[in-house]
């Protein structure tokens, strides 16, 4: 088997800020759609941006990935500014989705990473990997009060955890991490844009009848 920690010192980096990029757009135009200032979308933009990996690095016991990396606050802040002075035709439609469902599985396969880098369990690992991509939004939704993507049946933590689940279970069956990565995150959006196209939906829970 190829060294875990060879994707997050490799195409990490790039797979960790194209999903920060992604989420903090995400909580950014949450804040902009309502007409809130620029420091309501930046502070919108970092906690979407940052939540979801801030949380995994905490849980894995190493230092938290944003205190230690600049570029990583400097991205949420500055697509914040992008989106604050663009007009809001530019963000119309179905696009950011689609962006947000490629950040998402991205970042389902780099928090798996991440976690299976300082010897984290299998199992633990996904659930680092949905946490990663996942909670951000949830406290995005929160604050901005929409109902949690928690809370709908929409397919996207489930896609999440598809991703990180075929990076995990590829990497330890001896797949070379780059493999497994590509595949991970074109299994975890594909999953996604599925759900997208198609309205899929996972059954609501009915109760006794």
């Amino acid at each position: 088997m190829q060294p875990i920690d060879s994707l997050t010192h490799s195409i990490g980096p790039a797979l960790d800020l194209a999903g920060l990029a992604v989420f903090a757009a995400s909580g950014a135009l949450a804040a902009a759609q309502r007409g809130q200032t620029m420091v309501t979308l930046a502070f919108f933009a970092l906690i979407t941006g940052v939540g979801g990996g801030t949380l995994r690095d905490l849980l894995i016991g190493v230092p938290v990935f944003w205190v230690q990396d600049s570029r990583a606050a400097a991205v949420c802040l500055g697509i914040a500014f992008f989106i604050y002075v663009t007009p809001q035709r530019w963000w119309a439609g179905a696009a950011l989705v689609w962006f947000d469902a490629l950040g998402l599985a991205a970042y389902a396969v780099y928090g798996a990473a991440k976690a299976l880098n300082v010897a984290v369990p299998a199992v633990p690992a996904i659930v680092m990997g949905v946490i990663s991509a996942c909670v951000g939004g949830i406290i995005r939704d929160v604050l901005a009060g929409e109902p949690s993507i928690l809370m709908r049946p929409e397919l996207y933590v489930t896609a999440a955890a598809l991703a990180a689940a075929l990076y995990v279970g590829l990497v330890l069956a001896g797949a070379p991490v780059a493999v497994a990565a590509a595949i991970g995150a074109l299994g975890g959006f594909a999953l996604r844009a599925a759900a997208i196209h198609w309205k899929l939906r996972l059954p609501a829970y009915r109760g006794r009848r």
